[in-house]
Order: structure tokens, then sequence, then C-alpha cells
């Protein structure tokens, strides 16, 4: 019977991770627990249990008297003389007792004490488990939508994809393996409630970590992240290595690692840009691909106002002013930025010899400086009306890539990938 429970306490251990010790423990309880059903008391029952071989025996401390008046807790002189001569009045005599004479009653109880604590090791160890992982990236199943939200399966527990966490857009079929980013892990009776998200953009930054060997290792840091999920990410790099680009890094070999993420992302458009300390050069890059005439950075108050080619206002702004927000938030800086007609009228812009080539395509009456606020966006941006920019820039520029990259414009240290003609 030691061979047998030993070699159940083994397999437990390996299949649930409960430790043997937890599990020992919850059978001395049992037994206290089947010693006070059948006695009525158990205040004076000892296990003596041995954790390697797992054989134990369960004893009754009774103290010796002349007139027996508990017979769970007394025992005659008389008797106590029979099992030891030695023993006189006041000594403790301790009386095994046999587990098989225990009632159905008390067994069941033991076996339901037994029972609850492996149930509660298991949603504890299941809880440490995912708790480690919270805030870092998971494979899951998907399994069902119940409503507007998705289960996911992790392996040995279902997580809950909310319907604020999902991209507007996708969906997914059943057994479809996608993956998430951690947000918390609740204790709960039932076991861990995972919450996950397909929108943080923590998301992009762990699945850059586990593309990409140098950002993984810390050679390349990414300083700030700034996203609209399903739509555009514009993340900052920067390299700790003066040998290793950490663009170049992060692209991959004709683009191979970048890809990945885009494909994983549904392909959301990702434009990687060089980090810099000057704020002035920050925000140039963050405005990729538009080119831009200059910047005038106030760090201070974390504002900064830019000019840019009459051409390049719509680019410099995006589609619903969407590369002028997201260039805010990489940056942190409130942007204003203006066409170098609109600075020449306001007397807000210095000739500073920036040669550009002209383009006749350009409408002046497409910028008729209504469409942002000169003083600056509420939010680090103001989104351009649909009647104040057009959505493409003339020579080529494209607004919307179709693949998810472009290639780095010329006068930017910025960088953005076209699937179909990086190099």
């Amino acid at each position: 019977m030691n061979n047998e429970l030993l070699e159940a306490l083994n397999i437990l251990e390996k299949e649930k991770d409960i430790s043997k010790e937890t599990l020992l423990e919850a059978i001395e309880n049992s037994l206290l627990t089947a010693c006070k059903n059948h006695f009525g008391k158990s205040d004076n029952i000892k296990v003596d249990m041995n954790h390697e071989t797992c054989e134990y025996h369960v004893y009754a401390e009774k103290t010796v008297v002349e007139e027996v008046e508990d017979d769970v807790t007394q025992i005659s002189l008389g008797n106590a003389k029979m099992i030891d001569s030695k023993y006189e009045l006041g000594d403790i005599v301790n009386i095994e007792v046999k587990s098989k004479e225990f009632g159905r009653i008390a067994t069941q109880n033991a076996k339901n004490v037994i029972l609850q604590k492996i149930r509660e090791e298991e949603r504890k160890v299941l809880f440490d488990q995912y708790y480690e992982k919270e805030k870092d990236i998971v494979t899951g199943i998907v399994q069902r939508y119940v409503g507007k939200n998705i289960s996911i399966n992790l392996g040995k527990v279902d997580a809950i994809l909310s319907e604020n966490e999902q991209i507007k857009g996708e969906v997914f079929q059943p057994t479809e393996r996608i993956k998430l980013y951690i947000l918390e892990v609740k204790p709960t009776s039932k076991g861990p409630k995972i919450l996950v998200s397909r929108t943080h953009p923590e998301l992009v930054k762990r699945l850059f970590e586990s593309e990409v060997t140098e950002v993984k290792d810390g050679t390349v840091e990414i300083k700030s992240i700034s996203r609209e999920a399903g739509s555009r990410t514009k993340i900052a790099v920067w390299s700790n290595d003066p040998d290793v680009d950490p663009v170049g890094a992060c692209v991959g070999l004709n683009g191979v690692r970048v890809n990945a993420i885009v494909n994983e992302l549904r392909g959301e458009k990702i434009d990687i840009i060089n980090w810099s300390d000057n704020a002035a050069m920050l925000i140039e890059n963050a405005l990729s691909p538009a080119k831009v005439i200059s910047v005038i950075a106030d760090a201070e108050e974390k504002t900064a106002k830019v000019v840019v080619p009459d051409y390049q206002l719509s680019l410099a702004i995006g589609k619903e002013g969407q590369n002028a927000r997201l260039a805010a938030r990489l940056t942190g800086f409130k942007i204003d930025i203006k066409s170098e007609t609109q600075a020449r009228e306001a007397g807000d812009f210095m000739d500073y010899e920036n040669d550009y080539e002209e383009y006749d395509e350009y409408d002046e009456e497409s910028y008729d400086g209504e469409a942002y606020d000169e003083n600056g966006y509420a939010d680090g941006y103001e989104e351009a009306s649909e009647d104040g920019y057009e959505e493409a820039p003339a020579d080529g520029y494209e607004e919307e890539p179709a693949d998810g990259y472009e290639e780095e414009t010329p006068d930017s240290d910025a960088k953005e990938y076209e699937e179909s003609s990086y190099e």
C-alpha cells in the first residue's frame, strides 16, 4: 500500500506540478479529519509519517487514570500496564489507531480534504505560472466567441480577449494560433483569470524581442513606441554598439524580421526610425516619410514648430492626421506642422538655404492653412480635415503603401519598408 501511495504521489507531482511534501501534508490533515469524524475529537491525535517511504502511523495519546471517563483521551491503569508494566498514573500512552476502522463518512471526508488540497494547489501553480508571464507575450489557440469577447486557450488555462483589446476588423477562426500580450493575471476561486490584448503597444515590442536577437540581448534598444492597432506603428530604436545599425537589425535581411512581425499583426504598417537625444532630429525622423525643412523644438514646454515643403504637407500630417498623431506620441512633443508658404505668410519662417525641388503638381488652393491649428495640436496633433489637404502627395510618395512599408526618404534617417521593394 505504501508503494502504491508513493507512486501515486510521484505521478501527481510530475503531471500537476504539485510538490510531494504538499500532498503528504494534505494526507496528514485528512487523517486528522477522519479521526475527528470517527472519535468526535482530534486534539490528542498524532500522525507520524515517513516522507521518504510514505509509511504512516496514527496514534491517540491517552492519559493513564484510575477511572476512565473519556475513552478517547483516557486509559485505565490496568490496560496501560497490559501494554507496558512501566506505566503509572498520569503517564501518556500512545495507542495506534487503525485507519481501516474508520467509517464510510469519515473516509469520504478524508478523501474530500485531499481532493480540495489538490485543487487548491493546482490553481496556485497555474496562477504562479502565468503571473510570471504577466506583461509578456504568449501563443494562444482561439476557442470560441463569447458574445463579443473571445476565449483563448493558453495550454492549461483559458484567457479572455475582450472587445476593447481586439483590433478592429480582425476575425479569428477556431483552432487558429495567435500571439497575445498578457495584461493582468487575477486569482479567483475557479483558477487564474487572465486578461490578454492584441492592441497594446508592448505587444509590438515583445514581438521585436522574439524576432530580433539584438533587441533581446540589449544591443539595440526600443526607446519609444506609438501605435494605432491594426493600422500603423512607429518605433524609435537606438544601438549601444556603434557597429550595429539599429534600423537594419530590426528590418533583417530582405526585411525578413520585420515582415514576420507584420504578418503576425495582419499587415499593420511599421515605421522604424533612429532615436536621437536631439529633440529636433527625433521629431524630423518621427515625421518620416515626409521631408522636413526646419524644426524648432522647445524641450521645456514640449512643443515643436515644424516647416515642411508645400507638397509634403499632406504626407507629414498623414491620412486623418495619423502620421502627425503618431509622431507626437512617439516623441512626447506637441507638434505644429506648417507648409513653407503658410510659415512665410505667418512670419514664422526664415530661409535656411535648404534646397528642395519645387513641384508643378502642387496646388496652393488645396492648402489654405485652415486644416490645422497654427498654435499647435490640442492633443499633440490636430487631424487635418478632408478638404484641407490631398491624400496622396505628388511625385511618387504614397500615403498608404500597399504592403506596409516604404523605402527610406532621402533627407531623413527614418526608414519605412515595402515588402516587395525593400533591398
